[in-house]
């Protein structure tokens, strides 16, 4: 999944606040939760988003493991570098159907 955050400041305090709710999180926890959601959209995100309940409902599917990652990009969607279908011509040069299951692990 890719997400455009457009606002990193309303991001970092929807995420705080969620931290600040949570009754059971230890204090130690808290302070690093909050440092991080600070420095990096990615750790904020991941305070807002639970992947489990992404696919808890989806049939034959199970989650193995989730992931976060971030990088702040220059997105253009007028420019030609931006093709959001340049990696579904790859997949189906390759022989993959485009959907990204069994193409190595793209997605």
């Amino acid at each position: 999944m890719v997400v455009e955050v457009d606002d990193s400041g309303e991001l970092a305090a929807s995420a705080l606040r969620r931290i600040a709710e949570d009754e059971h999180m230890p204090a130690e926890e808290r302070l690093h939760a909050e440092t991080a959601v600070k420095e990096d959209d990615a750790e904020a995100l991941a305070y807002l988003v639970d992947p489990f309940d992404l696919v808890s409902q989806l049939p034959g599917v199970e989650l193995s493991q989730a992931s976060w990652s971030s990088e702040q990009i220059d997105y253009d969607p007028d420019s030609p570098d931006w093709d959001p279908d340049e990696d579904d011509e790859a997949d189906e040069d390759d022989g993959g159907d485009g959907d990204g299951v069994g193409d190595g692990g793209r997605g």
